[in-house]
């Protein structure tokens, strides 16, 4: 079936068809086929009401013409069900291949290349982003396809009701199934106050999700300005060129890439999938419950989780690397130029905490997708502590965004 619709979409001759099994391929769908001889990559990316996308939904080009690395596709469809990029085949990994390996290994001379090479990176996107910079209307914040990774995934598309969307087909009115055979309703759930490994946190999974509807709504995101951004840079959108001396990184599939991409939203979802996503929960949940444990109660209105998940030594590099690289400097310049709201740590948190609970469900429960109890309670421990401060005490949240604060 897929032979058929791509070498009728491009009218070129399609054999040797394979579709692959991508543990990163939330809402997509890759592979390989050969034409004309020549070995190529295809990938389908499918998002809720895409037949309503404003735009052009792939956006290479505007990366490119930005001096970003970026992997040109050799044929292109946009239409809605039918979204598609065919490219050459490399040889090349994804990065996320490679950092899935570094997390269970000691090669601390493979750890500093990578590193490296996302170090460089920042400084090519931090590069672009101050040269592109500039004061958006609301309109133009609500015109960028980014909004649909976040904001658009708590409504309905048909009349914005809240909750909707996603959150309200992972979470509203579900039952939530965690280790020891615990389960907790979304109504005691979404009150309760976390403590996670010890330390109380100041808001809810409710109130999390209650201000995201609010501070994320594109007209509002418009108040730091907007640059030219790929927008969801996850490292399976991302190839790993090895070199002799040093290697480096390039961008594919730019479905959200944008030229007045809100810039404090930008580069929010890489830094969490690209580093808190790991080791193993989100993209790997049933390997993440052989290797941690998790507890999970209910006590007088606190919502208590406990468990031994930890970010790997090349997650701990890379999380410094982005601070020191790019978070930095670019909050620095925001501040500069007058365009660095009040509330920034804010808006990064709530960018933080939807990333992980909208790309797919994290409930065990009802529904349940690909998450086990487990994975649903680290899942949802990670997401409470990058949302919200510590009421007393600090964590790895504090301690970056204290490392990256102007």
């Amino acid at each position: 079936m897929l032979q058929r619709l791509i070498a009728a979409l491009f009218d070129i001759d399609v054999s040797d068809l394979k579709i692959n099994a991508d543990q990163y391929s939330l809402n997509s769908l890759n592979g390989f086929f050969v034409s004309a001889g020549q070995e190529l990559f295809f990938k389908f990316h499918q998002e809720e009401g895409e037949e309503q996308m404003r735009g052009e939904y792939y956006r290479a080009d505007i990366l490119a013409r930005a001096g970003l690395p970026v992997d040109q596709p050799v044929h292109i469809s946009t239409l809605p069900g039918e979204q598609l990029l065919v490219y050459r085949r490399r040889a090349d990994p994804r990065f996320s291949d490679v950092l899935f390996e570094l997390d269970r290994s000691s090669d601390i001379a493979a750890m500093a290349r990578a590193v490296a090479a996302e170090a460089e990176l920042n400084g090519r996107i931090l590069s672009c982003a101050r040269a592109s910079i500039a004061p958006i209307t609301p309109e133009d914040s609500c015109a960028e396809p980014i909004h649909r990774l976040f904001h658009e995934r708590l409504i309905d598309q048909d009349g914005g009701r809240y909750p909707g969307g996603r959150l309200a087909r992972f979470y509203v009115g579900k039952r939530f199934a965690f280790p020891g055979g615990v389960t907790i309703h979304w109504e005691d759930l979404h009150d309760a106050s976390p403590v996670i490994n010890g330390i109380e946190y100041s808001r809810s999974l409710g109130e999390m999700f209650d201000l995201a509807w609010r501070r994320y709504a594109p007209e509002r995101l418009a108040d730091a300005g907007g640059i030219v951004a790929h927008g969801d840079a996850h490292n399976a959108n991302v190839w790993y060129e090895r070199g002799r001396d040093a290697d480096h990184l390039a961008f594919f599939d730019p479905a959200f890439a944008g030229d007045k991409v809100p810039s404090l939203v930008a580069e929010v979802k890489s830094t969490f999938h690209n580093i808190f996503a790991h080791p193993l929960w989100l993209y790997n949940p049933a390997m993440a419950a052989e290797h941690y444990e998790a507890t999970v109660a209910l006590k007088a209105g606190k919502l208590v989780i406990d468990t031994n998940w930890q970010l790997s030594s090349v997650r701990r590099q890379l999380l410094e690397a982005k601070a020191r690289t790019f978070w930095k400097p670019w909050l620095a310049t925001l501040s500069e130029r007058g365009l660095l709201p009040a509330d920034w740590e804010d808006v990064v948190r709530i960018g933080l905490f939807l990333s992980p609970t909208l790309v797919m469900n994290l409930n065990a429960g009802e529904g349940a997708e690909r998450h086990n109890p487990v994975s649903s309670a680290i899942g949802l421990s990670v997401a409470l502590a990058a949302g919200s401060r510590p009421v007393a005490g600090r964590d790895v949240f504090t301690d970056f965004f204290a490392a990256i604060a102007p």
